[in-house]
């Protein structure tokens, strides 16, 4: 439960009014998992660890993106070419919005100018201009096999996406909206994640057992390593500590904590059913995780080193979101 500080409150009881000092409790943001293959999302009650509702979207709704006025959280239905609006507090469907082509991946750069989402399979990345509500498509950039996740850089100048199935990392330029570079990585690339000086760039080797690492300061980009994490290696999140950043292991069935300055491997979870996208929590004790091939969410007790809990969910459930969320 969230809890809001009053210095004073009026308490109806037993038919008397009576001044509290004490705290008054709001019902804390619900959890949303994404139902890749029924369409639908799974709302949670983190209080209850229960699913209060399901909410229809448009077909493979695979991630989410919460908008920069932080009044609703966009879920990208990838076959059924919409963006469903909800509301990330009360999990109200706000509106769908309609012809938004193959929004696989998506996500807005830090200056709040650009909503940039992945066409999956359609070989592309597309920059729609955000006016606060409307997003108008200005250029469609042809890529290379499977455009797979996106990072945009702090500054709004870069955004790099994965190639899924060329086993490529690909450069675009925010301000041309063209290709300045590409590199080849290590077997497919799913997610990618971006250090804080924007100097490096991680990327999830799901079709190997290993993150590489990328020096992007120069004007090539340079391989520098790769982190040996578990079979699978797929999505990251941030601790929330601005250091550890964690790999979900979907075919080692386990994530990796990566320390980002150190570049190693210095904590791993066991969790079953094939961890895909997640979640941290505000405190950063809880790691909010789909289990892709279980149909769960699973709840991962970082001080444990365990799952403590697991709610079930719809078909191949992917994107994991809550409103109450450790710093990325």
């Amino acid at each position: 439960m969230k809890i809001f500080s009053i210095a004073r409150a009026c308490v109806a009881l037993g038919g008397w009014w009576v001044l509290s000092m004490g705290p008054v409790l709001a019902a804390a943001a619900p959890l949303f998992v994404l139902n890749s293959l029924e369409a639908n999302v799974s709302v949670i009650d983190p209080d209850t660890w229960t699913e209060t509702a399901r909410i229809p979207t448009g077909k493979e709704p695979h991630h989410l993106y919460l908008t920069p006025d932080e009044k609703s959280i966009i879920v990208a239905n990838a076959l059924g070419d919409t963006l469903t609006f909800l509301d990330p507090r009360t999990a109200q469907v706000q509106r769908t919005l309609r012809g938004i082509v193959d929004p696989y991946h998506l996500r807005f750069t830090p200056d709040m100018k650009w909503l940039v989402t992945a066409a999956n399979r359609l070989n592309h990345v597309d920059f729609y201009r955000w006016d606060g509500r409307e997003p108008t498509l200005v250029q469609r950039v042809a890529t290379a096999r499977t455009p797979s996740h996106l990072w945009i850089d702090s500054r709004s100048t870069t955004v790099y996406s994965t190639m899924q199935d060329s086993d490529e990392l690909v450069a675009i330029d925010i301000a041309t909206q063209a290709i300045k570079w590409r590199v080849k990585t290590g077997a497919m690339p799913a997610d990618v994640y971006g250090s804080a000086d924007d100097k490096r760039v991680f990327v999830g080797l799901t079709g190997s057992d290993s993150v590489e690492v990328f020096d992007v300061s120069g004007r090539e980009p340079v391989s520098i390593k790769k982190i040996k994490t578990g079979n699978g290696a797929h999505a990251f999140r941030a601790a929330g500590d601005g250091r550890h950043l964690y790999v979900s292991n979907r075919v080692a069935n386990s994530i990796s904590k990566i320390d980002m300055t150190t570049q190693q491997v210095v904590d791993s979870y066991p969790v079953p059913g094939g961890p895909d996208c997640m979640e941290v929590s505000a405190d950063g004790r809880y790691i909010y995780v789909s289990s892709r091939w279980a149909r769960k969410l699973s709840v991962v007790d970082t001080e444990a080193r365990k799952v403590v809990r697991q709610v079930a969910v719809g078909k191949s459930p992917h994107g994991v979101w809550t409103l109450q969320h450790a710093p990325r």
